[in-house]
């Protein structure tokens, strides 16, 4: 890795740039690898052609280190293709509208249903979008609104619950030996996972709107009909059943929890919650291939699908699957370029360890950089796999051990807040993949909704910089926030 100053945060600032500008994610990813390949290359005086070498070194690299959840989400869409081939997407629709009578009760079962599934943020996108997809379309909910609720209650759930993946990643990066208790007792200090799971219930019980989430409710209000069982002359769907999508789908989540145990060693005396961390996609692919395995055996034998269609369903979901895989490549491209090749997370974090700042006023500063870094970088991990252990040596050589937890909690919170906003972020890239909705509406309508949530946050943290008092804090934001959504729900009212 090179230092290159300042001009590291350019190559995320021109991609994330275009994108919200051209609404074209692909160019604008790739003009973002090629200007981070261009410094790089002229920092090391390379040759011209070296930038174009490096950049197909980094993809090539990028795939084989993500191999695994390239073979998890192929197979994850050829279970949801086949799951509609049934007629079990239909079935579930149907079931569904009968059982979920109100808008309300929908919003309500899509987040408790995010809250449920907090083994890994990924998985909880694509499968709720797929549960939940045909309910939207037949009561007019906008698939903007669908990817916002996945999104809002994947990461931050998953930032909080114990057993996760995302629970030994953070606890793996405290350089304590009771790493997994720090990572305890950050979460009444993470503030924005906390306030944004209240702002989607407040938001599913009142239905308010606003920004650009606003008008895109209104246009699927006016859109005939726009669900995908609509679009689909598939004879066999009218044979599907309810259970033609449960149990591929349960059956799914149930060996994916296993597989990562399996993966982990749960079965050779490792913890299950140190276990499920140690390589989940692995484990994740074990229960997306028994899922498509439980298909093959519920409609093949019922007739539901020749086994020539059935095929055919795994090569079109395959399929379906490689546009947003493409912009999954270049965001890891541009994330391990910023990281292992121009030092921008390196850059950044020298900022925060040379500022000479009150210890009161780090939890603040660690939450806006942690936000930055991650927006930029469109990873929460690898902003906190570099924060976490600079924001420890400061404490510890400094003598705020007292603020330790505070400004870790801050820094997880930052994380995820700029993984929420980024459109660079495979979370969010999921989560408009899942809801089969644009992806660039998908940041749109949710930055409002998330930067609501982290300006009551700051407030939080400057509050708890100078009490050190979590409730104090908390409390505080909550209030904060149920009386602005109040308002703005009142003043959309008159």
């Amino acid at each position: 890795m090179i230092e290159t100053g300042w001009v590291s945060i350019l190559p995320p600032l021109i991609a994330i740039a275009l994108a919200l500008i051209t609404k074209e994610v692909y160019s604008s990813l790739f003009i973002g690898v090629l200007s981070g390949m261009v410094i790089y290359t002229l920092f090391a005086q390379e040759s011209f052609v070296a930038i174009f070498a490096h950049i197909f070194d980094m993809m090539a690299e990028k795939l084989a280190d993500n191999a695994y959840m390239i073979i998890f989400l192929a197979l994850l869409w050829a279970v949801i293709t086949l799951v509609g081939k049934s007629g079990g997407m239909r079935a579930y629709g149907a079931w569904a509208e009968r059982k979920l009578k109100s808008r309300k009760m929908t919003l309500l079962a899509t987040a408790f249903l995010g809250i449920l599934i907090f083994i890994d943020d990924g998985f909880n996108c694509l499968t709720i979008g797929t549960v939940m997809r045909p309910v939207y379309d037949r009561q007019k909910i906008s698939r903007e609104k669908l990817a916002y609720i996945i999104d809002a209650t994947a990461a931050p759930v998953c930032i909080m619950a114990p057993v996760s993946s995302w629970a030994v990643a953070v606890a793996s990066e405290v350089s304590d030996t009771n790493g997994f208790h720090a990572f305890l007792a950050t979460i009444p200090y993470n503030l924005y996972a906390i306030l944004t799971i209240v702002m989607v219930l407040f938001i599913c019980v009142t239905g308010i709107d606003f920004g650009k989430m606003k008008k895109a409710e209104q246009e699927a209000l006016n859109v005939e009909d726009f669900s995908e069982a609509a679009e689909s002359k598939d004879e066999s769907e009218n044979r599907g059943k309810v259970y033609d999508l449960v149990m591929p789908i349960l059956i799914l989540i149930v060996f994916a929890i296993l597989g990562m145990a399996y993966v982990g060693g749960y079965f050779s005396g490792v913890p299950f919650s140190e276990a499920i961390g140690y390589y989940p996609t692995a484990g994740l692919s074990l229960g997306a291939f028994a899922g498509l395995m439980m298909a093959f055996i519920m409609y093949i034998p019922r007739k539901i699908m020749k086994p020539k269609e059935f095929v055919e369903g795994i090569v079109e979901g395959i399929g379906k699957i490689v546009p947003p895989m493409l912009i999954l490549i270049l965001s890891w491209s541009l994330g391990g370029v910023c990281r292992e090749m121009i030092g921008t997370g390196e850059f950044i974090s020298k900022f925060v360890a040379s500022a000479n700042i009150s210890f009161a006023f780090l939890p603040l500063l660690v939450f806006v950089i942690a936000a930055l870094m991650s927006f930029s970088m469109g990873t929460s991990w690898g902003t906190f796999g570099i924060l976490i252990p600079i924001v420890s040596m400061i404490c510890q050589a400094t003598g705020g051990d007292g603020m330790l937890i505070p400004a870790l909690g801050a820094t997880l919170a930052g994380s995820v807040y700029g993984d929420h906003c980024s459109p660079i972020s495979d979370t969010t890239i999921l989560s408009s993949t899942g809801a089969m909705c644009n992806h660039i509406r998908h940041v749109e309508t949710q930055i409002p909704y998330a930067t609501l949530v982290a300006a009551i946050c700051a407030v939080g943290y400057l509050i708890i910089g100078l009490t050190n008092v979590a409730w104090a804090g908390l409390c505080t934001c909550v209030i904060l926030l149920l009386g602005i959504l109040l308002l703005l729900n009142r003043r959309i009212e008159v």
